[in-house]
């Protein structure tokens, strides 16, 4: 049977995921959408992802690639998915790939967005579990210089959790994009990179959040850009206030659009 490769646009609350990667005995995106392809291809399909969001991550468009029999077109796949997937993920677009396609390795950038929130209704029951509740005074002047030191090729190895790429990886990242950006209750954080380390936003956001209500000094995130030693980074901030919001990649991997 000839299969083709279907690029899925993915939307997920994060709240009751242990990530995405498939682990025995847990509730995984990832393996929640390889239970629903069995059901409709009754075989196994695998699901690679773009990026392996952590537990508690949401995503307004994590992609993934699937290979799947010829019979089911992107748009077929799409309806038929969203028939059996539980009401916490749900595929938002889905297209037709060229077989050269990676999900992750082919991506050019990806964006994540960090939501804080600093009006007293941050506290209320549909917020303060979709954004980081921030009752301390806050810097915006801080946060924005602390961003422009992101910006740029760097290696962020003092921004991820140590042991979780290969002593060999240089760590590097080029942050295309890293701004804040005030919002109606509130603040939002937003970093487009070519790729991210394992806690690299969070440690980023939680460091920058530190600076810029006086618990770090000014300055920190260039030293431990430049020292490599996490030693001196805040505490990562939680995940429950970070999104995956789009993967790029390359227009011609693209061959039809639903």
């Amino acid at each position: 049977m000839t299969s083709h490769c279907v690029q899925l646009v993915l939307q997920y609350d994060g709240a009751r995921f242990a990530g995405w990667q498939r682990q025995p005995d847990e509730r995984t995106v990832q393996g929640i959408l390889e239970d629903a392809l069995y059901r409709l291809c009754q075989s196994h399909i695998s699901v690679l992802g773009a990026g392996r969001t952590d537990a508690g991550v949401h995503a307004h468009g994590q992609a993934a690639g699937v290979r799947v029999p010829d019979k089911w077109t992107p748009a077929k796949l799409q309806r038929a998915m969203n028939a059996v997937l539980p009401d916490d993920v749900w595929i938002k677009d889905s297209f037709e790939m060229r077989d050269d396609f990676h999900a992750r390795y082919s991506a050019l950038s990806r964006t994540y967005m960090y939501l804080v929130g600093t009006d007293k209704e941050a506290e209320s029951p549909f917020r303060r579990h979709r954004e980081l509740v921030w009752g301390k005074p806050i810097d915006l002047s801080a946060l924005e210089r602390a961003a422009l030191e992101i910006s740029g090729d760097h290696s962020f190895r003092a921004f991820a959790v140590k042991g979780t790429a290969p002593e060999n990886d240089n760590h590097r990242c080029d942050v295309r994009e890293a701004i804040w950006r005030e919002r109606p209750g509130g603040l939002v954080f937003q970093v487009r990179a070519n790729r991210f380390l394992h806690h690299m936003v969070r440690f980023l956001v939680g460091t920058m959040l530190d600076v810029a209500s006086g618990r770090q000094e000014a300055g920190i995130i260039a030293k431990l850009l430049e020292s490599g030693d996490n030693h001196e980074a805040s505490p990562p901030a939680p995940a429950h206030a970070l999104y995956l919001e789009t993967v790029e990649y390359p227009s011609e991997l693209y061959l039809t659009t639903t």
